[in-house]
């Protein structure tokens, strides 16, 4: 179930390279899981942008973007006060009743949504570590948020230049029962090389419609084709074609 609501600009700041952080107030009731992403439109564009949901509480929506083409440009240079048309509650989010000392592991802007994840997941007693990687230094950001949640953090920085050198595969602990990510396919990839146990992706994928109309994001799975806005964008372990 999806709504399409008017959201106010609360604030709207850089965070990290090319990275903003835009709080909104708003009817936020049909965000039920974390993992879950918000359609916005924005005005001269024919597609809606796909945000993931960072956090969110009962009239409180925070988003993280990265400014990687004209919409999220146009969305950097917006301020407090403006109004967006906000389509809520999209995707099936993570299941969290499967862990009990996860291994949460996010790759630059799939880093956001592992927010409210990892909030949820210590909300539960669950005994959290989180690896985040990044191609450098000035490109990290919500360690701190992360720290502050309670999780155990490590950071990994391709060139080295902060935490681990290398990606977070050369992060990662052994001592986990369960795993969740979010990141760029090729993270995924090498993941899925090293990882234990089950657990579950979310993807990242160009959308059309945001809720399975357009058929725009299918993928196959061992259980035949999804589509990864409304079926997904979290899918488990066990059901995916690499």
């Amino acid at each position: 179930m999806y709504k399409q609501d008017i959201f106010e600009i609360l604030s709207n700041e850089k965070i990290a390279k090319d990275v903003y952080k835009m709080v909104l107030q708003g009817n936020t009731e049909y965000i039920t899981a974390p993992g879950q992403f918000v359609n916005i439109k924005l005005e001269g564009r024919f597609l809606r942008r796909p945000i993931s949901v960072c956090d969110y509480s009962d009239s409180m929506l925070t988003l993280i973007y990265k400014v990687v083409g004209v919409g999220t440009e146009e969305m950097s240079r917006m301020t407090s006060g403006e109004r967006l048309d906000v389509l809520t509650g999209l995707g099936n989010g993570y299941d969290i009743s499967l862990s009990k000392k996860p291994l949460v592991i996010g790759g630059g802007v799939g880093v956001p949504p592992l927010y409210n994840l990892t909030k949820r997941l210590i909300e539960d007693n669950q005994q959290v570590t989180v690896v985040l990687g990044f191609n450098t230094k000035d490109e990290v950001f919500y360690e701190e948020e992360f720290r502050a949640l309670g999780a155990n953090v490590i950071v990994a920085t391709a060139d080295g230049s902060y935490g681990v050198k290398g990606f977070v595969t050369d992060a990662m602990p052994d001592d986990y029962d369960y795993f969740y990510t979010c990141g760029p396919l090729p993270m995924f990839k090498a993941i899925e090389g090293v990882v234990k146990t089950s657990g579950q992706y979310s993807f990242e994928e160009r959308m059309g419609c945001g809720f399975g109309a357009c058929m725009g994001c299918s993928c196959k799975t061992k259980y035949g084709s999804k589509r990864i806005c409304k079926d997904g964008p979290v899918l488990k372990r066990e059901e995916i074609v690499w």
